[in-house]
């Protein structure tokens, strides 16, 4: 059995700046990944199979069209591997929350099965299932800090954020990111500056998004208040399209206390650090 994890991705940063041809949006992000989320373990077995377990499990009951179906039907269909494969998706992220949890399973799912047939991560094939997979897939395939254009798929990786305490908060809602992204208003604010420090040049950014997510699910307001407030916050944002939102601290005790206040409000709480 091969067990990846399948971490936690925020967006220190979204610009939006056009809509493109294919349907996506011509983005700016920076990409970041947090050390724990939820995983996919993958075996040999002589039929398929998918089950999953864990927290947020029954938000995906009866979803047929779940990201790590998908990654194993397009591994299969381009490698054809000998076995099937028996796949369980431990689910502790929540659902449409603008951490990247779909598109993380996919990746995790892609690697788990590429360790299990020695198929190399690097080939050509392989990445072009990812992005085939979705926007997100890529970044979350190689699972590092980087910079993405275009689609979000154009990387360029990033050093300089490894070990920083995260808070993720989520208020119990789920955004739809079509509905999101159909609701921005076409108008280009211009570039992300990519300089210096990564959380300096965050600090200088925005997200695109969120002020369309706040309008929608007004309880994000609250999350980026009581974040903002807390002590040691460095950098407090909406992630992705929302409603997961995250604060960057100094240390791990202000991470805890942020959390606590948070979790008497009833809501979803991460504790970790980035990856």
């Amino acid at each position: 059995m091969i067990v990846e994890t399948a971490p936690a991705k925020i967006n220190l940063a979204l610009h939006v700046r056009g809509r493109r041809p294919d349907g996506y949006h011509e983005i700016e992000t920076l990409f970041a990944f947090c050390r724990d989320g939820d995983s996919v373990s993958v075996a040999s077995a002589g039929q398929n199979s998918f089950a999953v377990t864990g927290p947020f499990a029954a938000a995906l009951d009866g979803d047929g069209e779940n990201l790590v179906i998908r990654a194993a039907l397009a591994f299969a269909a381009v490698f054809a591997p000998a076995t099937a494969h028996a796949i369980v998706l431990d689910k502790h992220l929540p659902v449409a929350s603008g951490i990247g949890g779909g598109s993380a399973d996919a990746a995790a799912t892609l690697r788990a099965l590429a360790s299990l047939h020695g198929v190399p991560r690097a080939e050509p094939k392989f990445v072009d299932i990812a992005k085939s997979l979705g926007a997100d897939v890529p970044a979350c395939l190689a699972g590092v800090a980087a910079l993405g254009r275009g689609r979000g798929d154009d990387l360029v990786a990033v050093e300089g954020l490894a070990g920083l305490p995260v808070l993720l908060v989520n208020p119990g809602a789920a955004v739809s990111t079509a509905q999101v992204f159909r609701a921005w208003d076409g108008i280009d604010r211009g570039a992300l500056d990519w300089s210096g420090d990564p959380i300096a040049a965050a600090g200088r950014s925005r997200n695109d998004l969120e002020r369309i997510a706040r309008a929608i699910v007004p309880t994000i307001d609250a999350v980026i208040g009581v974040l903002s407030a807390a002590s040691g916050a460095r950098l407090v944002r909406m992630s992705g399209s929302g409603a997961t939102c995250f604060a960057i601290f100094e240390d791990r005790e202000q991470v805890a206390e942020a959390a606590r206040v948070a979790r008497s409000r009833g809501w979803w709480c991460l504790e970790t650090a980035l990856a």
